[in-house]
């Protein structure tokens, strides 16, 4: 595991974004996980608007959704999917065969759970993901206690995850359950990236990189990825020891 700290969520942003673009640049039928919210917006748009300017060939890139919340359709603006949606896949202006994504509204979320790990199967793995952190430390909605060697299911949601999941939608929304690929499919990606801002983040920070890995804490998986980089902004990183601040960009 590595970490890098950065003076500020835009510079955390614009590192992330060049990575994305490097991983296509490399092999340009990169598999590429992405994560939905707050900290991934800024790196995603950078992302498109990167590969414009470069005129990168991404016609035989495939990009994953992380995770969703069960019930909620696509075209609600809380969804997970309507995040990609709008921010990357339509964008970037990708065929329907690019990208693939949790139904969670399915009345058969099991098959949903097989034909996301046989898209994922079919590509011989997941070359880069980009996750973010919950407060819990839950990546994707791989919740606290959640098994590491599950790949993609469903899972009964935290209430810490239900009360703060809140702020994407418009308007009060039922969330009991989520369906995320599983910490298997992390383990067994080329390369993990996991970005956090903001200080509101480096309690749960502090305890992915200091405590024992631990299911109680998914988080802590990063510690024993075989090339898991932890990226931070300055005040995500507040709580660590000095030590780690010599890494910093």
């Amino acid at each position: 595991m590595q970490i890098r700290i950065y003076k500020n969520y835009e510079a955390l942003s614009e590192a992330t974004a060049n990575t994305m673009l490097q991983t296509i640049q490399l092999k340009p039928n990169a598999v590429i996980c992405l994560a939905s919210g707050h900290t991934p917006l800024l790196p995603c748009k950078l992302f498109v608007q990167k590969r414009k300017e470069q005129n990168v060939d991404i016609s035989q890139t495939t990009f994953l959704g992380l995770d969703e919340w069960v019930g909620v359709p696509p075209e609600n603006e809380g969804s997970c999917h309507f995040f990609l949606n709008n921010t990357v896949f339509n964008p970037l202006g990708l065929n329907k065969n690019q990208f693939h994504v949790f139904d969670s509204i399915s009345k058969n979320l099991e098959h949903e759970c097989e034909k996301m790990d046989a898209a994922i199967s079919s590509k011989a793995g997941i070359d880069l993901m980009i996750v973010g952190i919950g407060l819990n430390g839950h990546i994707g909605f791989n919740e606290p206690g959640v098994s590491f060697k599950n790949y993609s299911h469903v899972i009964k949601l935290d209430e810490i995850t239900v009360t703060v999941g809140q702020k994407y939608f418009s308007s009060q929304t039922k969330v009991l359950k989520g369906i995320t690929i599983g910490l298997q499919h992390l383990m067994e990606a080329k390369k993990v990236i996991l970005i956090a801002n903001g200080e509101k983040k480096a309690a749960i920070i502090k305890k992915t990189i200091e405590e024992k890995v631990t299911e109680k804490i998914p988080s802590t998986i990063m510690q024993i990825h075989k090339n898991g980089l932890i990226m931070l902004d300055a005040d995500a990183a507040s709580l660590l020891p000095q030590n780690y601040l010599h890494e910093t960009e």
